[in-house]
């Protein structure tokens, strides 16, 4: 019979038992433990520091630089400036849902609406508020710390020209990305890359530690355009003057250098200024200068008349008789406000004799008319790749008729836009090299294909020059001290039907100076009022449009330091300052 144990030896035993029943536990946990240590550090090392950077590791975007676009001297047409913009993750900013009514008022904006936004929204990790904020103000909202609520450095385009050149710079897209203009035009030179780089942040969203770059930014490269920023705003100031005294309803005005066939000056009206983003309407910011096609008028009748020249039927001095004063077409009747009798070709442009320029254009072949309009470059667009630039219309001649003929003579049946026209005289005014349009600022002589003979050129140049002399149409594009050659333009508004009667297209065309001609100018005016009370005239190219041509061709002339040619009616006092000037 054993022994019975004592009361303490049995508390003894029982103690001992439960140490190592602890003690074992101990071991076992420490041996887990050390077996998942192990386990973390070798074995699952890769997963768990992949799932940690992907917590805490993000891929920054580093914003490039937009290229900036300036004149041909410097002048910036637009820049991009550094702003923030405030963007939310919806999942976290819903978790602090308390902090809203705090960011709306930040934000100015209505509280409900703000947080109508993020609950709908809660499957995104990526939700913008606000764009393009200035840098002060959006470091304001970053201050508050509202988890969920972070900042994106980013560039905002700004032009500092605003609307005096809004038409041909165009605007970009709010993450700036060209839409209109050269800002389109040239938008893979405009357009940098951006770049990346590694970066750790906090939990508020704060980069705390750069890791690694991974790609450099490329900013963009910079525009140096044809545009001289001092005659634009002299045709703008014009353009827009001549629009309220006249109650016209649109307007362009275009100025082209004839040596290099860089657009010097494209303006428009109405316009629009692109820094204004509620102004981005397609009626306001659409360049009518390249895009819109219009009936020209008179202003095509040299076109005709260097056919005839370059024919060899016709000299400067042929004459044409226009007795009675209109002739029957087919079953259109060709008029003249007056009979003007038996008159040379340069009388013909001088009065803009319908019947005489009919008669001269019916006696050619037309095939002859038709090569001379193509080889002005009507019927195509005029190679300075300007987004949007329509081509115009020109029928083939093998679909003209004898009525055809004659009301294409003076500028019906046939569309240019104002920038085509205006190539049209440029390569006129150079001696019948076509040169393509430049938007870019171009060095050194730019070569152009010989269209026309040089002879016809000259001639039709010594003709041009009559319809701005007195007696004819076009007086109030006369410019002191400069030989100015053009034609005007007056064409009705083809309606539902026909012809409307009283809405016109008021044109002037233009080259000075003639002796050596650098500026070729076109001048259009849409829908003037025809009787224009406060002065007393009627509404036509050669009293709305040449006077706009007569102001802005005056500045341009002085500021590009072009010497008079016509020292004869120069004053004076003039050609005093000039000898004195150092």
């Amino acid at each position: 019979m054993k022994p019975r144990l004592s009361e303490n030896d049995t508390q003894a035993r029982s103690y001992r038992w439960r140490s190592l029943v602890v003690l074992s536990l101990v071991v076992l946990g420490a041996l887990g433990l050390a077996a998942r240590a192990v386990e973390l550090q070798l074995v699952d090392h890769g997963f768990l520091a992949k799932q940690g950077d992907d917590r805490s590791m993000r891929i920054a975007k580093i914003a490039a630089h937009r290229g900036a676009i300036t004149d041909r001297y410097g002048e910036p047409l637009a820049l991009s400036t550094p702003v923030d913009c405030i963007w939310v993750n919806p999942q976290e900013l819903n978790d602090n849902i308390d902090q809203l009514p705090k960011l709306a008022k930040a934000l100015k904006q209505d509280q409900d609406f703000l947080a109508r936004r993020i609950t709908s929204n809660l499957d995104r990790e990526f939700l913008y508020l606000v764009r393009h904020m200035p840098p002060e103000q959006a470091a304001r909202v970053k201050a508050l710390g509202i988890p969920g609520v972070y900042l994106l450095r980013e560039y905002r385009r700004y032009y500092p020209a605003g609307e005096v050149a809004g038409h041909v710079v165009g605007f970009t897209t709010v993450d700036d990305q060209g839409q209109e203009g050269l800002e389109l035009g040239f938008d893979q030179l405009l357009n940098g890359e951006d770049g990346a780089k590694r970066v750790i942040q906090d939990m508020l969203g704060r980069y705390v530690e750069n890791v690694e770059s991974i790609r450099a930014p490329r900013p963009g490269g910079d525009l140096v355009t044809s545009i001289d920023l001092r005659i634009q705003y002299l045709a703008y100031r014009e353009l827009k003057s001549a629009m309220q005294e006249y109650t016209a309803r649109a307007g362009s005005v275009i100025v082209i250098d004839v040596d290099t066939g860089e657009v010097l000056a494209m303006v428009n009206q109405p316009s629009y200024n692109p820094n204004d983003r509620e102004q981005l309407k397609p009626e306001l910011y659409r360049n009518r200068a390249a895009t819109d096609i219009f009936e020209p008028g008179s202003s095509v009748k040299p076109f005709i008349m260097a056919a005839a020249l370059a024919s060899g039927q016709y000299r400067p001095d042929s004459v044409v008789d226009t007795s009675p004063g209109f002739f029957k077409v087919g079953n259109k009747v060709e008029e003249d406000e007056h009979n003007l009798g038996a008159i040379d070709l340069a009388t013909i442009l001088a009065k803009s004799s319908n019947v005489g320029t009919a008669k001269v254009a019916l006696s050619l072949q037309p095939e002859r008319i038709w090569s001379t309009l193509t080889a002005l470059g009507l019927g195509q667009v005029t190679g300075g790749g300007y987004p949007g630039e329509s081509a115009g219309m020109l029928s083939n001649y093998s679909h003209w008729r004898p009525v055809g003929i004659a009301t294409l003579s003076h500028g019906y049946g046939l569309s240019v836009t104002p920038l085509q026209l205006a190539h049209a005289y440029a390569t006129i005014g150079a001696g019948g090299i076509r040169r393509p349009i430049s938007f870019e600022r171009v060095t050194g002589p730019v070569p152009g294909e010989r269209v026309l003979d040089p002879k016809v050129c000259s001639d039709l140049i010594q003709m041009m020059e009559q319809v701005v002399e007195k007696g004819g149409t076009a007086t109030r594009a006369a410019l002191i001290g400069y030989r100015v050659s053009g034609k005007t333009g007056t064409a009705f508004k083809s309606i539902a039907g026909g012809y409307s009667t009283d809405k016109i297209m008021a044109v002037f065309a233009g080259l000075v100076p003639a002796s050596h001609p650098k500026l070729a100018t076109v001048v259009v005016i849409d829908e003037p009022s025809r009787d224009v009370q406060q002065v007393g005239i009627l509404a036509q190219g050669g009293t709305v449009a040449a006077p706009v041509f007569s102001s802005v061709m005056a500045g341009a002339l002085r500021l590009m330091d072009i010497p008079p040619d016509d020292l004869q009616n120069v004053p004076a006092t003039t050609l005093v300052q000039a000898s004195e000037a150092p």
